[in-house]
């Protein structure tokens, strides 16, 4: 008398029964679909962020009707700058930077953007920027500098310290022209 009871194949041999993937690829095309309609509900300004239009025209003053009323056209995805502005030359600096063994030389040129008014106002507080200058960039290392988003956050850095030194209403931007470390 034995016991039958060991787990005998099935009658068609195909083993313990595997699961359907249905649910899944129905999950994966549902995440897509939401995925789209989100995309295209931000893209469009249905959502209060992204690059859609409706969002980006009442960001910046000025309303639909506005548009509609100069006749403008609405694939224009930008504004158009500010053209009333004037530029301050900075002389090129030439900047030692870390240890003799490890000497390095930064060559630094760079043009202030500020409004006509304040040209000379700006022009004439030119020693007084190039000692800001002179004072930050020195007290960068070389590693600051070859980071990968080092540019950005040096030029916000001293576009900042200007517009302390000037005056907030007065400088625009900072346009580095040259910025090499060798």
């Amino acid at each position: 008398m034995t016991d039958a009871t060991t787990d005998a194949p099935d009658s068609d041999g195909a083993g313990p029964k595997k699961s359907s993937k249905l649910p899944l690829i129905i999950g994966l095309v549902l995440a897509l679909i939401g995925g789209g309609g989100g995309f295209f509900a931000a893209f469009t300004g249905m959502l209060p962020f992204g690059g859609g239009g409706a969002a980006q025209e009442a960001g910046d003053g000025q309303g639909a009707d506005s548009h509609a009323e100069e006749g403008a056209d609405h694939s224009e995805p930008f504004t158009v700058p500010d053209t009333a502005v004037a530029f301050v030359e900075l002389p090129p600096l030439v900047i030692s930077m870390g240890t003799i063994a490890d000497l390095h030389h930064l060559r630094f040129q760079a043009s202030i953007e500020v409004r006509p008014q304040h040209l000379q106002t700006v022009a004439d507080l030119q020693p007084r920027i190039m000692d800001v200058l002179n004072s930050y960039l020195r007290a960068l290392r070389p590693a600051d500098i070859e980071a990968p988003g080092a540019l950005i956050s040096i030029r916000s850095q001293i576009l900042r310290r200007l517009q302390l030194v000037a005056g907030e209403d007065r400088v625009r931007d900072l346009l580095i022209i040259e910025f090499v470390l060798n």
